[in-house]
């Protein structure tokens, strides 16, 4: 467990710093393109998100799961097969999207309002290419456990597209637009980052050999988790035009029906995912984790890993639960200046649970090889979710989009718990400390409102944020403790004996 963890806050790191960069960046982009250009490109990027999800969520999933277990196996030439086979099935792929793109000309014509988008688009398409190719490398090297490489390449993508993209709108090197500069600088990016991708690949002493019949395999793994992914992405778009629609039908008008949609996707529901952000670490290391495990048929340890994963992601998730519910308003203030976005944020609190879950229990079920019945009970949790956002708004408002998309990951991921105990027979009673960290949230959301309520009149809000979410913290940890939930004098023992560890291989 502690290599596990370590391993989680290593790759959380890395994610962090690779989102922070993404997140200045967007800030820069928004300062120098302009409204009209920046527009132009963000209409553009969203369609090309949509072929870059077909052709490289799946694989690298899939690629990490079998390279797992042919590492185990020390199968090497089922491993360099496997990834000839991935190569070509993602190669191919990517060719036929951008002929797609290329021969339907008309078709981008009308879903873009303005020529000049399909122009941007051009200029991304080779990145599917490329992308194609880095995810099929940075899957091996995920089944491998090497997350060094596979967080660096994905760090140095970052920071090259950065660097380009300031270094061609800063100097006026071309005599492009600038949104298709944009454009231009994820291109060479992408292609600088597939280049980096398979050198590391071979310097660490991967091979490419001869296809064979997995094909079969990789096929039917993938495009069912790139199906759920798919479907995500497409989901949002329908959302966009579902919800405003029957918030005008509810008696909005245009204008506040676009604006309470913008509050509540834009604003509230990114700080939603915050805990998945943490849990994602997770879930990208247990998948090769498991995968071994089920080779090596070490069952105590996938049960181990699944039941600890979980609670894992419980404690995360409610301890940030009843931070949101009691400090929500200002925390909508101190990000957005906006305070209903931090009403809904407190409404929208309980849905960090089964948002977090589904993340979890989806990568159990993909090195489980289930990827076909995560995709089912996505789909089937997303009937609930449509049934909401048409029938509630008239009853609760913009509301109903929080009671749409919970109800979705919260069937979702019922579904998905059912799946793991039917496959593994382990015994997965989260009935108890489901309960016991939501008596644990009450008092804990109660302290933080309070104390927030209080600093409110003589503070400001950083500094009222900080210290009332911190009190609030120490006593969700504190009444865990009580409760049994977490053993912090174990914990201390175990970073003791780490340390000391370590001292003395320096000192040999």
């Amino acid at each position: 467990m502690k290599s596990l963890f370590k391993t989680v806050a290593y790759i959380t790191i890395f994610s962090i710093i690779t989102r922070a960069l993404g997140f200045i960046f967007r800030i820069y982009l928004s300062r120098a393109l302009g409204a009209e250009a920046l527009g132009l490109y963000q209409v553009s990027i969203s369609v090309f998100m949509v072929l870059l999800t077909i052709v490289a969520s799946g694989m690298p999933v899939v690629i990490s799961k079998l390279t797992a277990k042919y590492h185990a196996q020390n199968d090497k030439k089922s491993e360099g097969s496997l990834m000839t086979t991935a190569l070509l099935i993602s190669l191919i792929t990517s060719i036929i999207l951008i002929a797609f793109v290329l021969i339907f000309k008309g078709l981008f014509s009308k879903i873009f309002a303005d020529d000049r988008c399909y122009t941007i688009l051009l200029v991304m398409l080779p990145a599917i290419l490329c992308s194609a190719i880095y995810n099929v490398f940075r899957g091996a090297m995920w089944g491998h456990s090497n997350y060094f490489c596979y967080c660096i390449t994905e760090l140095f993508e970052q920071i090259a597209r950065i660097a380009i993209c300031v270094f061609m709108l800063s100097f006026g090197l071309t005599s492009l637009s600038p949104s298709i500069s944009a454009g231009l600088s994820l291109t060479i990016a992408t292609v600088l980052s597939a280049i980096l991708a398979m050198v590391l690949y071979f310097v660490y002493g991967g091979r490419l050999n001869k296809p064979n019949d997995i094909y079969k395999e990789v096929l039917k793994s993938s495009t069912s988790i790139t199906g759920v992914r798919v479907a995500s992405s497409l989901v949002q778009p329908i959302i966009a035009l579902i919800i405003p629609a029957r918030l005008i039908a509810a008696g909005y008008t245009s204008a506040q029906a676009m604006s309470i949609f913008g509050i509540a996707l834009g604003m509230t529901m990114p700080l939603l995912f915050i805990p998945v952000t943490l849990v994602g670490s997770l879930s990208m290391v247990l998948i090769p984790d498991i995968s071994t495990a089920i080779v090596k048929n070490d069952t105590e340890h996938v049960n181990n890993r699944i039941s600890s994963s979980i609670l894992f992601t419980l404690i995360i998730t409610f301890l940030m639960i009843p931070l949101y519910i009691g400090a929500g308003d200002n925390i909508g203030l101190f990000f957005y200046d906006n305070l209903q976005s931090g009403q809904l944020l407190a409404a929208a609190a309980w849905t960090m649970l089964p948002f977090a879950l589904i993340n979890i229990t989806s990568s159990i079920l993909n090195a489980l090889g289930l990827e076909v019945k995560s995709f089912v009970n996505y789909i089937v949790g997303s009937i609930f979710m449509f049934i909401c956002i048409i029938f509630l708004p008239k009853l609760i408002g913009i509301r109903a989009l929080i009671w749409g998309m919970g109800s979705c990951v919260t069937v979702a991921s019922l579904l998905n718990i059912r799946m793991i105990k039917k496959k593994t027979n382990l015994k997965l009673n989260l009935f108890k400390p489901i309960l016991k960290l939501s008596i644990i949230s009450l008092p804990t959301a109660a302290l933080t409102y309070f104390v927030t309520s209080l600093l409110s009149n003589f503070m400001p809000l950083f500094f009222n944020l900080a210290i009332s979410c911190t009190l609030g913290a120490i006593m969700f940890v504190l009444l865990c403790m009580m409760f049994g939930i977490l053993n912090i004098q174990s914990m201390f023992v175990e970073v003791k004996t780490y340390f000391k560890s370590k001292k003395k291989k320096k000192a040999s």
